[in-house]
């Protein structure tokens, strides 16, 4: 007796329809695979299970059987991502940014560790927070996980400008100085500009201190030449999403380009945190589509971030102009893919977020600095990664930026936004 999918299928179908034909997505942390991505998505290796590395002559890795295949097809994904990153390392099994996050933390850190790292409201992500996998990890067993400014705290946070859009370099530096962490993170979830990588990481190499790089949300941008090279400009680890700016399956990298000396102390902590810390079976479906995306990055990918780049820059000007406040104007609004904007006089983040969907304009609400509440921030994080990928430019985000400007107050332009949408459903860059 065959199963009844039918309304199963019309659900998946409506949210196809909605999301890539009449919506406009501005999720900074989605994007939408190419047809040659998830063509080779759906295959045997979605119920296959493949522990370990890719085995090798005359060496089992594996702690499975009947891998050959998927052997392959790990050890193409690893090399060409080394080859477009320029790094000298890679581990393709995380399956997310988080979970590369957290094969650093299970695989480096310990109870008591002390780390600094950008907080929340200064766009860090939750991971890195007290709740998240790092607090998690430095807490040390029923004892409560200490903030603040002083030698006993374990989790330290990186002094910003007065805009609260940048790290402070110096004053970084002078606090690595005094409480010499176990490890310092930047990155973030609301990321415009680029952090002072090569100024701190110079800093914690002459104090044996790694800088751990979450490029999640700019992992595209740096494939494609924009926004900064951590790896190169001295981080021990660059961890990242592969399904953001750049736009490939849910799952997570982690890139390193070690000296000798380095690889033996840092190295093998990602690797035991990937497996069996923070993983085990890696979603191996998701693996080939990888490597397609990896192959795409590289024929397409600087046209690609490039464009992303000067489309959130466009976006961020038109709305300024019409009187919707866009943060760090003073900046140029943003480097990256993103733009922040205040709506706390309309209502806040949360009840604009909810009267954009109603006219199909999809973002999230986010905090902004000076946020002291997450359920209520004064914020919209915008990002661009995903409509430039279906060809929108300078002139869409002109008018992508009067709907937004009228939608934020309230009126409905849902008819509007259809019709804008209806002419960018072509995907470009594949």
């Amino acid at each position: 007796m065959t199963v009844d999918t039918h309304d199963i299928e019309n659900i998946v179908a409506q949210q196809e329809t909605w999301r890539q034909t009449q919506t406009i997505n501005l999720i900074a942390s989605e994007n939408t695979p190419s047809d040659a991505v998830r063509k080779v998505q759906c295959s045997d290796f979605m119920g296959r299970y493949a522990e370990g590395h890719p085995n090798e002559p005359g060496k089992v890795n594996r702690y499975y059987q009947g891998t050959k295949y998927i052997d392959q097809i790990e050890r193409m994904a690893h090399d060409e991502i080394c080859e477009l990153f320029l790094a000298q390392q890679a581990d393709v099994r995380p399956i997310s940014g988080n979970a590369a996050n957290t094969a650093i933390a299970l695989g480096y850190l310990r109870g008591g560790d002390t780390v600094v790292c950008n907080s929340t409201d200064a766009g860090g992500h939750i991971s890195h927070g007290p709740v998240g996998v790092i607090g998690r990890r430095i807490q040390n067993r029923g004892q409560v996980l200490k903030l603040g400014t002083d030698k006993s705290v374990h989790l330290h946070y990186l002094p910003l400008t007065e805009d609260h859009y940048h790290v402070d370099a110096q004053k970084t530096i002078e606090l690595i100085d005094q409480i010499s962490p176990q490890l310092v993170i930047m990155g973030k979830s609301l990321f415009l500009f680029p952090e002072p990588v090569t100024e701190v990481a110079a800093f914690c190499k002459s104090k044996g201190i790694p800088l751990l790089y979450d490029g999640a949300h700019v992992l595209g941008l740096i494939a494609g030449g924009q926004f900064q090279d951590p790896l190169h400009e001295g981080a021990t680890w660059l961890t990242g999403s592969t399904h953001k700016t750049f736009p490939g399956p849910q799952r997570g990298v982690i890139l390193g380009n070690l000296d000798a000396e380095g690889e033996k102390k840092y190295w093998p902590a990602a690797d035991r945190g990937v497996f069996p810390g923070s993983s085990s079976n890696h979603h191996l479906h998701t693996l080939p589509a990888l490597l397609v995306a990896i192959r795409e990055m590289k024929q397409y990918g600087r046209d690609y971030a490039a464009q992303i780049v000067r489309n959130a820059q466009a976006l961020g000007h038109a709305l300024d102009e019409l009187g919707t406040q866009v943060e760090a104007r003073e900046f140029g609004y943003t480097r990256s893919h993103m733009i922040a904007v205040n709506v706390a006089g309309w209502g806040g983040g949360v009840e604009v977020a909810k009267r954009l969907e109603e006219s199909d304009i999809i973002l999230n609400y986010n905090m902004l600095p000076g946020d002291s509440d997450p359920r209520n921030p004064s914020g919209l994080r915008i990002g661009v990664s995903e409509m430039t990928r279906f060809g929108m430019d300078e002139q869409a985000m002109g008018e992508l930026a009067q709907l937004l400007h009228e939608a934020v107050r309230g009126k409905s332009v849902k008819e509007q936004v259809n019709a804008l949408r209806g002419r960018f459903t072509e995907m470009k860059y594949v």
